[in-house]
């Protein structure tokens, strides 16, 4: 199978966008609020918690297909895509809260981690190799 892993992060990237999209509609529809938050705190900082997942998930699923192609699946592969899952539910859960939490402090660290180490495994893959180019050993079987 061509990256499972990243096939596997994005399946339940889009499973938690879509949770915390229906925390924020669970909140329009009670308060009745068409656009913005309507000055519902909770709802804006569920708002924010959902706008913030769309903001690290792109490119943290696009260095997760690049690795996994350049340097095959791998069980540290599967475990950082593990943390960075558990890393944005934390974050989400931390948002609700009026003061600072382990949850959103941990979930942001843990996502932080997470897209610095792809980016720097991403550095590696690039430049370590040799100047031919061989197949990724994802698409090397399937020659």
């Amino acid at each position: 199978m061509l990256l499972p892993i990243t096939l596997t992060l994005a399946a339940a990237s889009a499973l938690l966008n879509f949770w915390l999209a229906t925390r924020c509609a669970r909140l329009r529809v009670g308060e009745k609020v068409l656009h913005g938050d309507g000055g519902n705190p909770l709802l804006g900082k569920r708002i924010r918690a959902h706008a913030n997942f769309i903001e690290y998930a792109p490119i943290t699923l696009i260095l997760f297909a690049l690795v996994e192609l350049a340097l095959g699946a791998s069980i540290w592969l599967w475990v950082a895509a593990l943390i960075f899952i558990v890393g944005r539910v934390g974050h989400a859960f931390g948002m609700d809260s009026d003061k600072p939490s382990i949850g959103r402090m941990a979930g942001i660290l843990l996502t932080w981690a997470v897209m610095l180490g792809m980016a720097v495994t991403a550095l590696y893959a690039a430049y370590t190799g040799t100047r031919e180019l061989p197949a990724p050993p994802a698409l090397a079987a399937h020659a």
